[in-house]
This record gives C-alpha cells, structure tokens and sequence, in this order.
C-alpha cells in the first residue's frame, strides 16, 4: 500500500478530461498542490475522441497538446492513470481519498517502440474506438495518448503471450507482476470532474442499435471521421465498407422522452450538424438529412446552425422519427415518421443512421458519501459539503469552451474554500 502525504490545502481533481484538466492546471498555476486521477489509461476524456470541435471545426489534440505541457512544467501537480476514488471520508477542509490504482503492466520507462505489439497476436475490442475495431493487447490506447506509454491488457497476463512481451522490450519497461494498489489521499478540496457517458442507445429499441449495423451513435461517428479511427476517416458503413453517402440524424435519440432522457442534452443538434459536414466535405455528392424536434444552437453557436443550413446538401426535417428498419438484402436503413411542419409521411432509405444520443453524468457512486443531485442526476454544489465541486458535464450537459470555463470556476470555489481554513 503506498501513501501520498500530503497537507489539507491539496486539491484533488476527479477526471482528467477537460475541465478536470483546466482545473488542475488553474489551481496547481496558484501555487497549490494538486493530485489529479483518472480511470482510463490516458488523459483528455471524451475530448481525445473528437475528430473537431465546433464552430471552427479544428482538431482538438493541439489544444490538449499546450494543457499537457502546462501540466508537464509544472511542479504542484502529479496525476495518476488507470486510478478511480473508491471511499470518500472526513469533513469540509479534511477529506480523506482512497483511490484504487490499476495494473498498466508498463511503467516509465515506455519509450513506444512497439516491441511487445509486435509479439503479440491476441486482440481486444478498442474502447477508444468505442469498440468498433480491435487492438493488439499490447497497445498505445492512441496516438497522441498523454502519458505516451503502452497499456497490456490483462487478459494475456499469465500467458506466454505476456512473458513474450516482456522479453521483446529492450527497454526494461514490462512489468507482468504488476498488482492493484491502494493509496491514500488527504485533501482540502475535492473537485469532481468524471465526465458524462453517452446514453444507452440500445434501450431506444425502435432505432435498432445494437441490431442494425448501419445505426450507429454520434460519439461512434466522430471516431469513424477521424485518420486515426477505425477506418482511418472514412466514413464508411459498418455492414459493407461502402461509402456513406447519403446519411441521416436522428436527433433527441432518447433525449427530451420521459422514457429515457427527459432533459436535453444541449450539444446533440450542433454535434450533428458538424457531421454532417464530414460528411459532405468527404464526399460532395453526398446528402445529409437532419431529423430534428427543435434546434438549440444558441447565442454565438446560432452562425453555425445559420452556415449549415445554407449548405444544400444538408436538409433540416423537423420530426420525431417513429422507427428504424434494415432491408436485409443490402443493410440500408428505412426510416418512417412525420413531418411534423408539412404533415407529410416521411418513409425514406438511407445508407447509415446516426443517433445523436444524450449526455449522462458519471456521478459518485461511493456509499459512504451522499452528495446532491437534481432529478435529472446532475451534481448540485452544495454549501452543507463546502470543499467539495462538481466541474464540467456532471453538473450540465454542455460543450467544451463552456467545460473549460466551468473547470476554471471550479478551481476558484476550490482554492476558496481551502484558504478561508488555510
């Protein structure tokens, strides 16, 4: 068991996507010390997954880029992968962590040169691709990964597979005796930043995800664009390999629907719209077609739904749509519904379906700890647990300027509440 000692006026940080990363980086830049986990093998969240952000449509891994060194230059910060809060105790000012750190099997002297991906043949589902493709199970989890360091997947370990490895690295960095630990975390402040989940779109039985190949998600689609995706950004179908030329959006899958989601998730309506610009700029003569109950894109973000619009390769129909079914011969999509404006039946094919499924929090789960929540599930910050914040998409569903605005925010309630007891 190892211990990290350290004062009450360290700040834990919760989530290494973007907001949990600018609140690290904001507090630790103070002068405070600053302890940040996160439970996947890298840092950058849901973030890293992008192809581009909106409105400018520019990748996101250059922004990610300059935070990684900020953080890398800076002393008051240490930051630890593959770990996850397991307990939460004491009180305002003096909480105590216990986090659970899982085996990577490949310490810090990784130097990625792919000696043990070489040697190995097992593969396992890519959860960075959102299963889509396969790994080696020795793996970079991807190509900007930040710390760059290979991951073994535990399923080999114990095997020859896994000795294979550790004998092909030249480097002493293979560690197959690797176990769980447990460390301990005494802090001032606790800022909780784990992200959100993408709704379950296999509970939205009437679009057949799950059973079509062709209905895919949106965070599914932003993989399929990307050159370091599973088809190297083509968008292509999942059933054929054919180019997905002419493609729908199914907007509020499971959103603003008091069987599922009854809230909205804010970011869908413009996430669609920026694929459906892959799309057409991939292939100009294809079609995008945007099914949609009302479009929320406001304020600044409105030019983008206005630029959008005037592409016409790009239609905006506003329905609900009823159901999806596959034509088994050749895996296209029929879609049926109404239009909601003309009052026309809409029953038309289509060569993939995305569903622009919503944002749920990743809420503490930890028995000994009762935070708030609304009745949507989002966190409540709340004077009775001073000392403790929620950053980011687990107190709203929102986009990634508003995230990181909400981080930074974050950091200042934190080192607040930490230096009125300091």
């Amino acid at each position: 068991m190892t211990d990290i000692k350290t004062i009450t006026q360290t700040i834990l940080v919760v989530g290494g996507g973007i907001s949990g990363i600018t609140a690290a980086i904001e507090a630790a830049e103070t002068g405070y010390d600053v302890v940040l986990i996160e439970k996947q093998p890298y840092l950058g969240g849901r973030v890293a997954q992008l192809h581009r952000y909106f409105p400018k449509l520019c990748p996101p891994h250059c922004g990610l880029e300059i935070n990684f060194k900020r953080m890398k230059q800076n002393p008051h910060i240490k930051f630890f992968t593959m770990a996850e809060p397991i307990a939460i105790s004491g009180e305002k000012g003096n909480w105590n962590v216990s986090v659970r750190l899982s085996p990577r099997f490949v310490n810090e002297k990784c130097t990625c040169c792919g000696k043990c991906s070489e040697v190995c043949s097992t593969q396992v589902s890519n959860k960075y691709n959102y299963n889509m493709d396969k790994v080696k199970a020795a793996y970079l989890p991807h190509e900007f990964a930040f710390p760059m360091r290979y991951v073994i997947d535990g399923s080999i370990i114990g095997t020859d597979e896994a000795a294979a490895c550790k004998e092909a690295c030249p480097y002493d960095a293979i560690n197959i005796d690797d176990k769980e630990t447990i460390f301990h975390i005494n802090a001032g402040a606790i800022i909780w930043a784990a992200g959100w989940t993408p709704y379950d779109a296999e509970k939205i039985e009437y679009y057949g995800f799950g059973i079509y190949k062709n209905v895919i998600t949106n965070v599914m689609m932003e993989r399929l664009a990307s050159l370091d995706g599973p088809t190297n950004g083509k968008i292509i179908r999942p059933s054929d390999g054919r180019e997905a030329k002419k493609i729908a959006f199914i907007q509020c899958a499971g959103s603003r629907d008091e069987n599922h989601l009854p809230y909205c998730s804010g970011i869908c309506c413009l996430a669609s719209m920026k694929q459906a610009r892959y799309t057409t700029e991939q292939y100009p003569d294809s079609t995008a077609t945007i099914f949609y109950i009302d479009i929320r894109a406001t304020d600044r973000l409105e030019n983008f739904y206005a630029e959008t619009e005037k592409d016409k390769r790009t239609t905006f129909i506003k329905s609900k749509i009823a159901f999806a079914v596959e034509d088994k011969d050749n895996g296209d999509i029929l879609l049926e519904g109404e239009n909601t404006m003309t009052g026309e039946q809409i029953r038309e094919r289509f060569d993939m379906v995305i569903l622009a499924a919503g944002i749920t929090p990743n809420i503490p789960t930890i028995d000994e700890f009762n935070i708030k929540t609304d009745e949507n599930g989002f966190y409540i910050n709340d004077d009775e647990t001073d000392g403790f914040f929620g950053a980011g998409c687990v107190r709203r569903p929102t986009e990634v300027s508003a995230s990181v605005q909400d981080g930074t925010a974050a950091a200042l309630k934190a080192i607040q509440a930490i230096s009125r007891r300091g």
